[in-house]
């Protein structure tokens, strides 16, 4: 583990791309789990609208508002003191006009230390990347499967499978870069148009979430990651540990022993002196 590290900062994420490391981005919620990311060796972190679903039980990201955000994103910063915070954006915290994007994304820089935002959208969001740049925070973009779209994108599904779905999408990202974000999310996009968005940009990271090798980096929602999301598991999330079995097992056995007396057991508690509790009986009668 990583007793300490260096922050993690624009130009050392641009020093990777020229090298040919690959990037490493994760979703967390919370302090525990940040510390643990940070100690691990992650680059990067997403506070996630996504902890709607996993963290508060939401059918979808659309519920969760700037607070919510905020307030995890706090949490996680004293976690992970040095790793690159990223802020999402919730829906409709941008989206009406240049001005309450800025607003809403200079909070995340200044109520929660985060390093950069990202929001969700193609070159009709091009001008809110642009007034967040321009105000001096850092951007990333999203694109591919865009989860506060979900509905009208038919559900959580492959995006871009036709040539003309994937020019749109190419040329998104081309416009996200010339509005001036340093990154683009490509999620659930073909392997080959991820490639070709990723050969094509210039001064700009491409990050991919079940698109593929060939982006700069990758992102995996961290619940997905260790089962810790009961409703479903997204084919593009790799179990690295089934956390969320060992867990319940875990509770199931607590369960059964406090209800058989096994637990607490002698080394779960704390004695008093016999001369003591005498004096405590006679103190009380």
């Amino acid at each position: 583990m990583i007793e300490t590290r260096q922050k993690i900062t624009l130009p050392y994420l641009f020093q990777k791309v020229q090298q040919g490391e690959p990037i490493t981005w994760l979703t967390c919620y919370d302090y525990p789990t940040a510390y643990l990311q940070e100690q691990a060796g992650i680059e990067m972190i997403l506070v996630g609208d996504s902890l709607g679903m996993t963290m508060l039980g939401y059918e979808s990201t659309l519920p969760v508002k700037m607070d919510d955000m905020i307030r995890h994103a706090c949490a996680v910063r004293r976690g992970a003191p040095n790793v690159f915070l990223v802020g999402d954006m919730p829906y409709m915290s941008y989206q009406p006009s240049n001005e309450l994007a800025v607003l809403n994304a200079g909070r995340f820089m200044a109520e929660a230390g985060c390093d950069a935002i990202k929001l969700e959208g193609g070159a009709a969001m091009a001008p809110r990347i642009r007034a967040i740049v321009d105000s001096g925070i850092p951007a990333i973009g999203h694109l591919g499967l865009t989860p506060q779209s979900v509905a009208a994108l038919g559900g959580f599904r492959l995006q871009g499978k036709s040539a003309s779905l994937a020019k749109v999408i190419a040329d998104d990202a081309k416009a996200l870069e010339k509005a001036g974000a340093f990154a683009v999310l490509l999620e659930l996009v073909p392997d080959r148009l991820c490639k070709v968005i990723t050969e094509r940009a210039e001064n700009c990271i491409i990050m991919g979430l079940g698109s593929g090798l060939h982006a700069h980096g990758q992102l995996l929602i961290y619940h997905d990651m260790f089962g810790l999301y009961p409703k479903f598991k997204p084919k593009m999330a790799k179990t690295y540990g089934n956390a969320g079995e060992v867990i319940l097992k875990g509770l199931q056995s607590y369960c059964a022993e406090v209800k058989s007396k096994a637990f607490p057991a002698r080394e779960n508690w704390f004695g008093m002196q016999d001369e003591e509790f005498d004096g405590l009986k006679k103190m009380l009668g």
